[in-house]
């Protein structure tokens, strides 16, 4: 019985296996898995090497042989990457309708009132989203088109992109994003973290902005 990072890891090390014929780095596993250090991909490749998921190959930089897969596995799962486009929508699915910013009171009709939807992880994923704990007013020229919705930050994992641990993020609703665009992402139908959307190929990859 493998846990969810053993999965992770070893389905991640599978897939890049099939696309590139070479193991990942383990500074690509790290990323992947969103570990904070290398050290903890080091015990979780040698509990798989333990538990006879995989092995190492000898005199060979980086060099690991996936041996066998959970039974569980299809081909379809691909950990840490494998992110639907719908994962960035800011009702995140399971949660209610956000509510569209609207112009915040009488006397200040440059600004418009944003509706904070509860906590964003900058770091390991939180729970996700959950209801409108309260409103803050901001410029309106920020927001542009479209709907809005604020989040507080918990974590240091965007610190490179300005993101500190207790920020407050605005957020546009959308279907889509762009490589390199900051997003919320829903991990497992469960968990909402904030991270950077890049592409690899067919695959989507969340990157943290944090050099540790």
């Amino acid at each position: 019985m493998l846990t969810r990072k053993q999965q992770e890891l070893l389905l991640f090390i599978h897939e890049r296996m099939k696309e590139s014929g070479v193991p990942p780095s383990f500074d690509e596993m790290k990323d992947a898995l969103d570990l904070a250090s290398k050290s903890g991909i080091h015990r979780l490749i040698t509990a798989l090497e333990e538990r006879g998921f995989i092995r190492r190959l000898p005199n060979r930089a980086r060099a690991l042989e996936v041996i066998k897969l959970p039974e569980a596995y299809t081909p379809s799962f691909q950990p840490r990457r494998g992110f639907s486009p719908s994962v960035i929508e800011g009702s995140l699915g399971k949660t209610q309708p956000v509510t569209a910013a609207k112009p915040a009171a009488e006397g200040q009709s440059n600004s418009m009132s944003v509706p904070v939807m509860g906590r964003i992880a900058a770091g390991v994923p939180i729970s996700a989203i959950q209801n409108n704990t309260h409103d803050i007013t901001v410029p309106a020229e920020m927001l542009g088109s479209g709907e809005h919705y604020a989040l507080e930050v918990k974590g240091d994992s965007m610190i490179e992109a300005g993101i500190l641990d207790g920020d407050t993020v605005i957020i546009r609703n959308a279907n889509s994003a762009n490589p390199g665009d900051i997003v919320v992402a829903l991990v497992d139908d469960e968990e909402a973290t904030l991270k950077r959307f890049r592409r690899r190929g067919a695959s989507i990859a969340l990157e943290a902005a944090n050099p540790a």
